[in-house]
């Protein structure tokens, strides 16, 4: 079984990050003993993406527990926008899709669900993987709310409170630091 704290192998800053974020969000699923280890993800399909990234470790959650399943969220809809916008629709990479779309589920930063060092970890993780939705950040607002931002104008629901975010009395809410550890 893989550490969290077991050195990652030597890869590409991009392939780095992607083990990284994988690894990050199959951890919190074990440390919570939940099952899929990333939502929508077949097991076996994940066993294999995984082994590719880390040879000889196993990710197994403990047998009979699993996770319920968290219907009327926005899980699917967010699963589809990240899918659209995969630059390389590899078999990592969708599973990558469904661990974003898991981890922007929890209740932390994005960054923290996903078990990634920081802030800017997510987003170079976001402009490598996603550039095209990643370059629609203008501002740099914090990366949940930016999805479901987009998930809102998809659907033709207006929310902001202000035409321009400058404007806006929640700008903080939205652009502001993000503290806190890993």
């Amino acid at each position: 079984m893989l550490n969290p704290t077991d050195k990652l192998p030597c890869l590409c800053r991009g392939e780095e990050l992607r083990a990284l974020a994988l690894r990050g969000v199959v951890g919190q699923s074990l440390k919570a003993d939940r099952q899929p280890l990333i939502r929508g993800f077949p097991d076996d399909r994940l066993q294999a993406v995984l082994a590719d990234l880390f040879p000889g470790k196993r990710f197994a959650a403990a047998p009979g527990v699993s996770a319920p399943d968290a219907g009327g969220d926005e899980f699917a809809d967010l699963l589809d926008l990240l899918l659209e916008h995969l630059a390389l629709p590899d078999e990592s990479g969708i599973c990558l899709c469904h661990a974003v779309a898991m981890a922007a589920m929890g209740e932390n930063h994005l960054w923290q669900d996903m078990g990634l060092p920081d802030r800017r970890a997510l987003s170079q993780l976001l402009r490598d993987n996603f550039p095209v939705l990643a370059a629609k950040n203008i501002g740099d607002m914090k990366w949940k709310k930016f999805f479901y931002r987009q998930l809102c104008e998809r659907a033709g629901v207006p929310i902001c409170k202000a035409p321009h975010c400058a404007e806006c009395c929640d700008r903080v809410l939205c652009f502001g630091p993000e503290e806190g550890s890993g």
